[in-house]
């Protein structure tokens, strides 16, 4: 018997026939569904960003600024062979929080209210990528930073990115 998407939780449409039901599994299953052999480690909660952070190295560290390069391997390409979507949202929010932190005291909590990504052009395996973020706006109660991603050899434009985050105070007990 073939190997389906559905679990003993998925809800499939009764109006949908055998062969409906047959291509959609096979086009999950070429485009890496059933690829998932990710170590344990890596099955927990907010295990992306535990992923990610093994590609993710600090370059510069300044007030309302941070420079990180990404090492562009297998484990955070899609199946086209490029940069993941998810892994550049991944390390934009890692990226942003660190970025934000740089000017927002630790007694203030961030809370991500947008993260905007778009997507110029695809990074290719082994590629390294320089994300440079900057603090655009900072008050009281929210911080917005701006991120770019580029192609440390070439310095073309891959990806930007735009956070806001909310100030929350830290909750007493």
């Amino acid at each position: 018997m073939a190997e389906h998407v559905e679990s003993k939780n998925t809800v499939i449409s009764e109006k949908l026939s055998a062969d409906s039901i047959s291509k959609t599994n096979g086009f999950l299953k070429s485009i890496g569904v059933f690829n998932f052999d990710f170590p344990d480690q890596y099955e927990t909660k907010d295990s992306f960003s535990e992923l990610t952070r093994g590609f993710l190295k600090v370059q510069h560290i300044h007030p309302g600024k941070i420079s990180c390069i990404i090492s562009v391997k297998p484990p955070i390409l899609n199946v086209y062979g490029s940069l993941h979507g998810g892994a550049v949202g991944a390390v934009a929010e890692r990226v942003a929080i660190a970025c934000a932190r740089t000017i927002v005291g630790k007694d203030k909590e961030l809370f991500l209210g947008e993260l905007s990504i778009s997507y110029l052009s695809g990074t290719t395996q082994n590629a390294e990528v320089i994300v440079n973020a900057s603090i655009v706006r900072s008050g009281r109660n929210l911080t917005v930073v701006a991120m770019d991603f580029r192609l440390k050899d070439s310095e073309k434009l891959s990806y930007i990115s735009r956070a806001t985050f909310y100030h929350m105070p830290v909750a007493s007990l």
